[in-house]
């Protein structure tokens, strides 16, 4: 909203204070500020002048004029001008040498097609005032000669411009932002809508509401005897131009002044042009209608539309029709002012896409006493500048509506701020804001009002204005004399934290993994949680796959993505995609976030309740039942080197020990030791898949991917991935963690090779390792796999590294080699590990 400032000084009596200072005014009440721009500041030495000769110059491709030019001076002005809209005993704005016009342009004397120039004769454009360059600015009869044009017209300005959020639909008008700026200076405000328009008579041009959910409040008044020849005065244009918008003819800029003065929209009908009595009404099926912009629009059957005996002539709210559009030869004119629905409009406007400066008030919320006055105000400007004859009488269709009351207790404002208001302050601010405010309390008609009227001892019962719709619960007026009072006057207290309050066992963990992965080289992602059938069939999941079964959204992104992911693997695969395509083939990616897993019996539709109260039990029971599972889990992705190339040798591909690794840097974390077992699991390699378990719980699964889906997505050959389900492992947290004891007695080590089948697991070797040799042990490192002909044909030499140490003494060799040997044996015993060599 765009608003000068001299326009609105006429409605409020503010001090001599600058664009600026009205404007920190106004943000500070909760108005953004997006510009201050300034007009005619740099404008100097421009006068009025009377032509006194004009001398036509031959001999040139188009018209130059040589003019005499009175200005007040010893002696006339010799001018050069090259339009011909003015005549001899004209009076026109002339810039004198040395003058400045708008932008810093200067003007001098000089010579030109043969003759002295001695300023210039100004167009509107040139002075600032419009776009219109047509021809010399021709004053009115009478005009001081010599008097300075710059006060004359008033081209100094400022004009503030404010971005108005949608709850405050009031301050798209002069009016609005007016009754702001006198809260603000405590100034007075003269409301533009107190005009008395004459006592409702007989009906004018006939008119009705069929859809009172449309529309509440209709109002005609008509206008005979309109010159159409009639031209908007400078002040208009003016104003409308430095307000935003283009003037267009008188009827079209009347209706559009009065709508930014008061922010009612009004639309102008051509009389003649209208067909039988004025309808509003739904749109029916199969109906069209041309609007101003020259669109066919077909109209939805929920559309709100102005219809006469032949259709519909407009949409309600947002355009008119070519139809019955104000022309050159209009002499008869029916404006309208009405109230029309607000969320009506607002889908109306988005279903043709079609914005216009009447969509955006109307769903903002427009104030409902406004037509009346509105329409009379017009109806006046059009009588006074186009010589137009009002008609007696006024259309006036009404649905009764209740106004809104609203209780609150008086000292509710202050709870919310966190401060003291007395009771005097906030009957005074809601006063501000055009409530009327009574002692005592309504019956409550929602939830909060119902819990203040219970914890409330001073009540207030508020009647907000017309002019106010947003203002529906306590919580509106509680922010109106918070914001009105100064949130900068609002005290800074620090909450206070209450004992043990913290992050969750279950947030350190994800914490601890994020920051473990990251210390060993992997780069966290954020990837969309929305995947598609065509993402489970890279992933080469059977079609009774668990993970097949996942939520649909309502409202996709895109529809080849319309469902929940329910494995983290897919973001994380196309993420890895787009990196190597971009020329980073080496890459280690890891994403921690939720799955959703929906149950085979869940609803496949959640249930819509109301928000008039709370759901009781059942309703919420039954949302429950339509909520997916959500686990947290954790995922990592590696493609190319693992440990780089360079000039001190050559690196290492990542592979599924690196996806396996990163499982237990996991784990670690949550003081939790994983055992390996080789599995089936897509979409792992089936020779190459681990299935990852804490104790007996499956945590995840590690290993390289399935070839066909690396050649679905296009991946590195023999890229590798990981999966793990956080959730289930802040189930097996061991509680908080406990210092180690630290000895002070140095470590024995002791190696030992075995042999044993070529299918017998690593893991399984390494737990009845650390079983055998006891309490001693104090960690086990495989450090060597050997398979060859050596140890005989399907089998594996598994060498590993015992560290052995005491708290309380040094270890002798015979316990180290007792401890050792007691380890050997049981793993024979239970794997059929023997001694390599022996």
């Amino acid at each position: 909203m765009k608003v000068p400032l001299s326009w609105l000084r006429e409605y409020v009596d503010l001090p001599a204070v600058t664009a600026h200072e009205v404007a920190d005014k106004l943000t500070a009440a909760g108005l953004k500020l997006e510009a201050i721009t300034s007009y005619g500041h740099d404008v100097k030495n421009v006068v009025v002048g009377e032509v006194l000769a004009i001398e036509e110059l031959q001999g040139f491709k188009k018209p130059i004029r040589h003019c005499q030019v009175e200005v007040g001076e010893a002696a006339p002005r010799e001018i050069v001008c090259g339009a011909t809209n003015f005549v001899v005993g004209d009076r026109v704005p002339v810039v004198l040498p040395g003058g400045v016009l708008p932008g810093g342009f200067e003007v001098g004397a000089r010579k030109t097609y043969g003759r002295m120039s001695e300023g210039m004769i100004c167009s509107e454009r040139e002075l600032g005032l419009s776009d219109e360059h047509n021809g010399i600015m021709v004053l009115p009869e009478g005009t001081p000669i010599g008097a300075d044009v710059v006060e004359l017209l008033g081209l100094r300005d400022d004009v503030i411009e404010m971005e108005i959020t949608p709850d405050i639909g009031y301050a798209l008008s002069v009016r609005g932002v007016a009754r702001e700026a006198a809260i603000a200076f405590d100034a007075v405000f003269l409301d533009p809508a107190d005009v008395s328009p004459p006592a409702e008579s007989a009906p004018s041009y006939p008119a009705s509401i069929a859809d009172p959910t449309a529309c509440d409040r209709f109002v005609l008044r008509e206008i005979q005897g309109f010159d159409p020849a009639a031209r908007s005065p400078l002040w208009m244009r003016t104003r409308l131009s430095r307000a935003g918008m283009r003037p267009v003819s008188l009827a079209v800029d009347v209706t559009n002044y009065v709508m930014l003065e008061l922010g009612q929209p009004l639309h102008a009908f051509d009389a003649t042009r209208l067909n039988g009595e004025i309808v509003v009404r739904r749109a029916e099926p199969g109906e069209r209608l041309e609007t101003l912009d020259h669109v066919v629009r077909e109209l939805h059957p929920e559309d709100i539309l102005i219809t006469d005996r032949s259709g519909a002539i407009s949409m309600a709210g947002t355009m008119g029709g070519l139809n019955t559009e104000i022309s050159d030869t209009s002499t008869d004119i029916v404006i309208e002012a009405a109230h029309f629905s607000a969320s009506g409009t607002a889908r109306m406007s988005r279903r043709h896409n079609l914005v216009s400066e009447a969509s955006k008030r109307f769903e903002r919320g427009v104030d409902r006493e406004l037509p009346l006055y509105a329409s009379w105000r017009a109806a006046q400007l059009l009588a006074e500048l186009g010589g137009g004859t009002i008609q007696p009488g006024v259309t006036h269709a009404s649905i009764e509506i209740e106004p809104v009351r609203v209780s609150i207790p008086a000292d509710y404002p202050g709870r919310v701020a966190g401060t003291v208001y007395d009771r005097e302050t906030v009957v005074r601010r809601l006063e501000q804001v055009g409530c009327t405010v009574e002692n005592g309390s309504t019956p409550p008609t929602n939830e909060i009002a119902v819990m203040l009227a219970v914890t409330g001892d001073d009540m207030l019962t508020a009647t907000p204005p017309s002019w106010r719709p947003d203002l529906t619960d306590p919580n509106d007026l509680a922010e109106e004399v918070i914001r009105l009072e100064g949130y900068e006057k609002l005290p800074s207290i620090l909450p206070g934290a209450p004992a043990g309050a913290g992050l969750t066992e279950g947030q350190r963990l994800r914490r601890r993994a994020g920051r473990a992965l990251a210390a060993s080289g992997y780069v966290e992602i954020l990837a969309y949680p929305f995947v598609g059938e065509r993402d489970f069939d890279n992933l080469q999941l059977s079609g009774d796959d668990a993970r097949r079964l996942a939520v649909r959204l309502a409202n996709p992104l895109s529809e080849d993505e319309p469902l929940l992911r329910t494995t983290l693997l897919p973001g994380m695969l196309k993420t890895l995609v787009r990196n190597v395509g971009r020329g980073f083939g080496d890459v280690a990616l890891f994403e921690t976030g939720l799955v959703y897993r929906p149950s085979a019996d869940a609803p496949a539709v959640a249930p819509v309740l109301g928000v008039d109260r709370r759901p009781d039990e059942r309703e919420l029971a039954s949302i429950e039942s339509a909520l997916p599972d959500q686990p947290v889990r954790v995922g990592v992705v590696l493609a190319g080197e693992f440990e780089r190339s360079g000039w001190w040798g050559a690196g290492r591909q990542a592979g599924w020990a690196d996806a396996i690794e990163a499982a237990r840097v996991v784990a670690r974390e949550a003081g939790l030791t994983l055992e390996v077992r080789a599995d089936r699991h897509e979409p792992w390699h089936p020779g190459r898949c681990a299935a990852l378990y804490a104790g007996e719980v499956l945590v995840g699964h590690a290993g390289e991917l399935h070839p066909r889906v690396i050649e679905a997505y296009g991946l590195p050959p023999r890229t590798s991935a990981m999966e793990l389900e956080l959730t289930r492992l802040e189930r097996l947290l061991p509680g908080p963690a406990q210092a180690p004891v630290i000895s002070a007695y140095p470590v024995a080590t002791q190696d030992v090779a075995l042999v044993v089948d070529g299918s017998t697991p690593v893991a399984s070797v390494e737990a009845v390792l650390y079983e055998g040799a006891g309490d001693l042990l104090e960690s086990i490192r495989l450090f060597d796999v050997y398979a060859g002909a050596q140890i005989g044909e399907g089998n594996k030499s598994l060498a590993y590294s015992l560290r052995f140490r005491a708290a309380d003494r040094t270890l002798t060799v015979e316990e180290t080699t007792a401890a050792r040997d007691a380890a050997v044996a049981l793993a024979g015993e239970r794997t059929g590990a023997r001694l390599r060599g022996v």
